[in-house]
C-alpha cells in the first residue's frame, strides 16, 4: 500500500469516513486534496492536526453538486499538479423523512450532492486519467442502496444510482487502464449517524450479525486496497463493509 508520488482527491475529506480515508492515504505516502463545502473552522482544525504531513495535504472548498465550481476546481489543480491518480467520491448528505412527507428540497439536495456530485467529479477526472492511461475511482456508496431503510428513499436512490453509474463508467474506460469501483458501508460510527435516536441505534446494532457498528479505519482500508496495484483487475465491483448486514 505505497502511494508515494500519487495524488488523491477525497471529496468530503475532512470529517467522518472521508477524514479516515484522507488520513490513510497520507500515512501511506500520497498527496491528498481533501475537499469540503461548509465548515472552515473544522477543516482548518483538521489541517492543523495533520500538520506533520506538511504540504501533502491540500484543502479545497467548493460544492461538488455545482458543475461550474467543479470545473474551476479541476482547472486550478491543473496548475499545481501535473497528474491526478485517484478519485474517492465520498461527499454525501442525508435528509431523512418518510416519502409521504418528504419535501422537494430534501429530495433534490440529496440527489444533487450524492449522485450529481459523483457524476461531476468523475466526469472531469476521467478526462485527465485518460491522458495518462491510468486512474482509480472509488465511490463511497452504501448498503442502503440495496436493502433500503425507512425514511431514506432519497438517500437509497442516490446510493443505488452511484453503483449503477459506476458499472456503466467502468465499461467505458476499462481499456484506458482506469478502474471504477464502489465501497458500500453499512452502519459506520461517524457523525453522519450521530443524530439517530438511541433506541434506533440499539435496534440497528441488533440487525448486524457482528453486533457493532463499523470503524472508519475499516472502510479506509478497503478504499486503499481498491486504489492499489493489487486491485488492478477489479472494476465495476462493489465491496460491502457491513459486518454481515
Amino acid at each position: 500500500m505505497n502511494f508515494k508520488d500519487q495524488v488523491v482527491i477525497v471529496t468530503g475529506g475532512t470529517r467522518g469516513i472521508g477524514r479516515g480515508i484522507t488520513e490513510a492515504f497520507l500515512k501511506n505516502g500520497a498527496t491528498v486534496i481533501a475537499t469540503y463545502v461548509g465548515n472552515d473552522e473544522r477543516a482548518n482544525a483538521f489541517k492543523d492536526e495533520m500538520s506533520s504531513y506538511g504540504d501533502r495535504l491540500d484543502l479545497r472548498k467548493f460544492d461538488v453538486s455545482d458543475s461550474g465550481e467543479v470545473i474551476d476546481f479541476y482547472t486550478s489543480l491543473d496548475v499545481t499538479y501535473p497528474s491526478i491518480h485517484i478519485l474517492v467520491n465520498n461527499s454525501g448528505v442525508r435528509k431523512d423523512s418518510l416519502m409521504a412527507t418528504m419535501g422537494d428540497d430534501m429530495w433534490s439536495r440529496v440527489i444533487d450532492v450524492n449522485l450529481t456530485g459523483t457524476f461531476n467529479m468523475s466526469k472531469h477526472a476521467i478526462m485527465r486519467f485518460m491522458k495518462n492511461r491510468f486512474g482509480r475511482i472509488i465511490n463511497i456508496s452504501s448498503i442502503g442502496g440495496s436493502i433500503g431503510l425507512p425514511g431514506q428513499a432519497n438517500y437509497a436512490a442516490t446510493k443505488a444510482g452511484v453503483v449503477a453509474m459506476s458499472k456503466s463508467l467502468a465499461k467505458e474506460v476499462a481499456k484506458k487502464g482506469i478502474t471504477v469501483n464502489n465501497v458500500c458501508p453499512g452502519f459506520i460510527d461517524t457523525e453522519l449517524i450521530a443524530d439517530l435516536p438511541e433506541d434506533q441505534v440499539k435496534e440497528y446494532k441488533k440487525q448486524v450479525p457482528m453486533k457493532r457498528f463499523g470503524k472508519v479505519e475499516e472502510v479506509a482500508d478497503a478504499v486503499l486496497f481498491l486504489a492499489s496495484s493489487k486491485a488492478s483487475y477489479i472494476t465495476a465491483s462493489s465491496l460491502d463493509i457491513t459486518g454481515g448486514l
